[in-house]
């Protein structure tokens, strides 16, 4: 590709702050940004105005037509597009586009998820402009995010109640500010998403109805070459690969996205982005975008973008971690330790915010992540555990150690690496290493959450991680905000809250089997290995009291998104269990017909040659797969006998139950038949693309 100029298109396509300080007037602009960042309402006559610059910007670069580009419940992106022409009274046509067009409009809702929210009769949705997020121009389309709602007000979008939670953080933390004394207007929160992903060869990719269908393997023996040679981690980019990347680096930066970091991950195959922090809101739609647009690149490339969380059986499957911190409009990052973090009392206290919300909410942000695809990945010793916990890293935990016994700090002393050559430079060592087996790792000035999925929004799990901070940090400005004695009392509170949630500390082995029993039965931690297991616990009055005293949900939207993610996870293994059937049924069991009848008539022409000959591979090789023709059979019809029973399962709880317990126990039992027999035909009659063909297909 030819060189590009990063500046120049950065942010070309976005009505970003440039462009909205060059366009509009400074009345406008000024009134614009404090409802951003302030949270002020916003004025329809500014509205108006926006609308109309935005208009005109978009015309200027090719858009056509604007939409309202929102996050429902389906866990990916939804738009219906209208073109901004309107009709004169010549005969002709006015371009226009209202202040009214910008803030509000109509999808019909009828066909998203909702959980219950609304009667089917009831079509009518409202989506509403979120003016904290830029709206951008994406295939000539102007692109205006914005929240979702039912014609009640219920929301029923991922950015609703994301913003709720921001809401809810800035509020509480401002409350812990001011008994600091310091200065801020506001607080957010900020993440970057780190994207793991699969790209394999278009032409293979289509002929593996299971990938198309399900977007991960169901069937597949292992090749004689994996991920065990850590060969492909951080190695040499293959050229078709490397121009994939440079490619969407420069989709993504006419988007405003700060892709930042790419390299080859563990699996073959697997790769990384990630992208600089962003604003909560701003990163979500970043990270939505940015999966939207891996795909339509790999397409124009010859290849296919997986997103699944375990796409292979036996290699690593992809995650996407969220790195999560907390800072005000002065820009002061509130999870900084600085140089002296034991002597930091405001940065200890929101310390102790994050370890007690990890505790208390332990389940809300295990749910969080559940999805069936994660199911597969969570404590398969490539991903952290289902046991949420917390890394503090050394000198972080003997602070808290030492404020707990009320015994002095000994600072620990700048250690420099020595590489022992002298043109080298020497370096100092961080005070904390990374624990790739924790779920929730603080990394320097954040923490990151390492459970997501890859094909997980990450507004789910930075709802539940803004809401639960909130409720720290709301009991400690209920508590500090009348004390008489400031010093004494804040020092007794964090005190307090490391001996009561020290338990969800843990720095150790996440992959350790002695962690699980240690975790479970010692430090009473709870293990919810599946989407089942997890998402009813959404329902806890705990939690219901949580969400609901934070304005992030109503008791109704609780309930709604309990349903819906439970249903999402019930059908996604019922279409997993019809395709299973179907690929058995039409294409493994008359291959493995096939290869019988060949070795058969094989046999007999060799004996009829010589009665001598003993055959014996032949004969053994016949003798294995006619035994797993009749098992593999069997394993068919129990399949089918559990989709069937699915169908009279009476609730979405009992339907969970019933996938987990049944359905998915017989989906493993056919897969181990079947990949055996893939071992033992001939690749001539295998129907599909083995793994080793699907994973070392990018060349």
């Amino acid at each position: 590709m030819s060189s590009v100029n990063i500046p120049e298109i950065f942010g070309s396509m976005v009505f970003d702050d440039r462009v909205m300080r060059a366009r509009l007037s400074d009345e406008v602009y000024n009134s614009l940004k404090r409802t951003i960042d302030e949270n002020v309402k916003l004025d329809i006559n500014v509205a108006d105005a926006v609308a109309e610059e935005m208009k005109n910007w978009a015309m200027e670069n090719g858009a056509t037509h604007f939409t309202h580009w929102f996050q429902p419940l389906t866990g990916v992106t939804a738009e219906k597009h209208d073109s901004f022409i309107t009709p004169s009274k010549d005969g002709g046509i006015l371009m226009e586009f209202s202040g009214k067009e910008l803030i509000k409009g109509e999808p019909d809702a009828s066909s998203f998820p909702s959980g219950g929210l609304r009667a089917t009769f009831e079509a009518r949705g409202y989506t509403a402009w979120d003016p904290t997020s830029y709206a951008f121009i994406k295939d000539h389309t102007l692109c205006i995010p914005t929240a979702f709602c039912s014609f009640s007000g219920e929301a029923l979008d991922k950015k609703t109640p994301l913003l709720r939670s921001m809401q809810a953080i800035n509020r509480q933390a401002m409350r812990i500010l001011k008994v600091f004394g310091t200065d801020a207007k506001y607080v957010k929160t900020s993440v970057g998403a780190e994207q793991e992903y699969f790209l394999i060869d278009k032409e293979v990719f289509s002929k593996r109805p299971d990938l198309k269908y399900t977007g991960r393997t169901l069937f597949g023996a292992m090749p004689p070459k994996g991920q065990e040679m850590d060969d492909h981690y951080f190695g040499v980019i293959k050229p078709r690969v490397a121009e994939f990347m440079e490619d969407l680096n420069q989709e993504l930066w006419k988007l405003g996205i700060l892709a930042k970091t790419e390299h080859n991950e563990v699996a073959p195959a697997q790769h990384e982005l990630a992208p600089i922090y962003a604003t909560t809101n701003v990163a979500t739609d970043g990270n939505q975008l940015t999966m939207e647009i891996m795909k339509k690149v790999a397409d124009r490339h010859g290849m296919v973008c997986l997103l699944h969380e375990k796409p292979f059986a036996g290699v690593n499957g992809s995650g996407k971690h969220n790195n999560w911190s907390i800072g005000t409009d002065t820009g002061i990052n509130l999870l900084s330790p600085g140089k002296t973090p034991y002597e930091n009392a405001q940065f200890l206290l929101f310390l102790c915010a994050v370890i007690q919300a990890v505790d208390d909410y332990q389940d809300l942000l295990r749910l969080s992540v559940a999805t069936a695809g994660n199911d597969h990945r969570l404590g398969a010793n490539e991903a952290p555990p289902a046991i949420i916990s917390v890394f503090l890293g050394d000198e972080l935990t003997a602070i808290l150690d030492a404020i707990k016994n009320d015994a002095p700090y000994q600072g620990k002393e700048d250690v420099k690496i020595k590489l022992g050559v002298h043109a080298l430079p020497r370096f100092s060592r961080d005070t904390t290493d990374r624990n790739r087996t924790s779920p929730f790792a603080f990394t320097g000035n954040k923490f990151e959450f390492r459970s997501l999925g890859s094909a997980n929004s990450i507004a789910c799990c930075n709802i539940m991680l803004n809401a639960a901070v909130a409720e720290s940090l709301r009991q400690y400005a209920d508590e500090l905000e009348n004390s008489e004695n400031f010093e004494a009392d804040l020092h007794n509170l964090i005190k307090r809250v490391i001996k009561e949630h020290e338990r969800i500390l843990f720095d150790g082995n996440g992959y350790g089997e002695e962690w699980v029993k240690e975790a479970t039965e010692v430090r009473g931690l709870s293990n919810l290995k599946t989407t089942a297991d997890a998402m009813p616990r959404l329902l806890d009055q705990k939690n219901i009291d949580m969400l609901m005293r934070h304005k992030v949900f109503t008791e109704a939207e609780i309930h709604s998104r309990c349903e819906i993610m439970l249903e999402n996870y019930v059908k996604t293994v019922n279409i997993e269990g019809l395709t299973m059937v179907d690929m058995v049924r039409k294409n493994y069991l008359p291959a493995i017909e096939r290869y019988l009848y060949r070795l058969s008539q094989t046999t007999v022409l060799m004996r009829q040659v010589s009665p001598n000959v003993k055959c014996n591979y032949e004969v053994t090789t016949m003798e294995r797969l006619a035994d797993l023709t009749d098992y593999i059979l069997e394993a068919v019809i129990g399949l089918e006998d559990a989709l069937t029973d699915f169908k009279k399962q009476e609730n979405v709880f009992s339907s969970s139950e019933f996938v987990r317990d049944v359905m998915l126990p017989r989906m493993d039992v056919l897969r181990k038949y079947v990949d055996e027999a893939e071992m033992l035909t001939s690749q001539r009659d295998w129907p599909f693309p083995s793994y080793g063909q699907l994973l070392f297909s990018v060349n």
